[in-house]
């Protein structure tokens, strides 16, 4: 890095450090302090950013990744953004299998930064040879020099957020915090940041964020894998049809499922209301804590952290769009307001 500290010799320089922000609007009504993680700062825009790096600096040390390889990897758009971006740095060549539910507009970012796009249908299984898993094993298997970063069962994925996200938090807060609210999908920035905050102070409460159509809330209450839980969703990077081994489930206190149309609402209201303009997940990290609040779940003195894993640039197409809710059946007098805030001189 440069000696003048706004000086740096590259992007994955500003990887990490993101800020914490007050949400003083949203939460003026609940018990406890509000404090947003806003990962929307990281240089590729999402939370994803240190686990890419993370993982590729380890895969170089440990001898797996050389000059020309080609990397591999699932994704629902924000990883795979993060590991072509660290790739063009790094000259690898980048290959992302993505899924379809992921929006025109990630996969377009992704198309230019320089990747390799497979896009996948979303709604089949995890074993299905069409499915976003299997083709990147078949693409790792038939190129030679290829490396598959495999988030979803990968340790490093945890270990990143271990090493900063959790360390960040428990700085920003001195120590403070009492409760952090993450979404899972992976599993790995809500595990990693957990046990490196537990081991600080075991009381800290840990709940996870699942979509209704997930299969992670019933596992981690019962240990069983229930095919039944599964069904369409519209939130991205959030639940899975799988267990992923990404995720801690003994760091983790208890989980809230939240719908796909009021996480959509809540997102565009902390845009309207705290001028944060964050994805589609934040929405539903913050639905999660309307939900727990009514439950009683937080007490006057609190420090609440809620992690905003990216931003809601990556939703132009979804829930930044009338069009978009208006087809998912989510058009209401909210979003009425917004589309009547436009007028148009003739």
């Amino acid at each position: 890095m440069a000696h003048n500290k706004q000086v740096f010799d590259n992007v994955l320089d500003l990887i990490g450090n993101t800020p914490m922000i007050k949400l003083k609007k949203m939460t003026s009504e609940f018990k406890g302090n509000f404090l947003a993680k806003v990962e929307a700062f990281n240089p590729g825009h999402s939370s994803k950013d240190r686990i890419a790096l993370y993982i590729i600096e380890q895969a170089e040390k440990q001898g797996i990744l050389k000059p020309g390889d080609t990397i591999i990897e699932t994704t629902s758009g924000n990883t795979g953004f993060s590991i072509a971006m660290v790739s063009v740095i790094k000259g690898y060549d980048c290959i992302l299998a993505v899924s379809s539910k992921s929006s025109a507009d990630k996969i377009d970012m992704l198309k230019n930064m320089g990747a390799r796009v497979y896009v996948c249908p979303a709604n089949v299984s995890a074993d299905d040879p069409r499915s976003y898993y299997q083709v990147a094993k078949r693409l790792h298997d038939e190129i030679k020099g290829s490396v598959y970063i495999n988030q979803y069962f990968n340790q490093l994925n945890m270990d990143a957020h271990y090493a900063s996200t959790g360390p960040e938090i428990w700085n920003q807060t001195n120590g403070k915090i009492t409760h952090l609210i993450a979404c899972s999908g992976t599993g790995g920035t809500i595990s990693g940041t957990a046990k490196y905050l537990k081991e600080q102070n075991p009381n800290v409460k840990v709940i996870g964020v699942d979509a209704f159509g997930s299969v992670l809330k019933k596992y981690h209450e019962t240990r069983e894998f229930d095919e039944k839980e599964i069904y369409p969703y519209r939130i991205e990077g959030l639940g899975k049809n799988l267990i992923p081994t990404a995720t801690d489930f003994d760091a983790i206190d208890k989980f809230v499922k939240v719908t796909d149309e009021e996480s959509a609402h809540t997102a565009r209201e902390i845009a309207r209301t705290e001028g944060l303009f964050v994805g589609y997940t934040s929405g539903a990290a913050m639905q999660a804590i309307k939900q727990l609040d009514a439950e009683g779940e937080f007490k006057a003195n609190d420090t609440v952290v809620v992690i905003f894993p990216d931003h809601g640039s990556r939703y132009m197409s979804k829930v930044y769009s009338d069009k978009w809710m208006n087809e998912q059946g989510f058009f209401d007098s909210q979003n009425v307001e917004a589309a009547e805030s436009i007028q148009y001189i003739k």
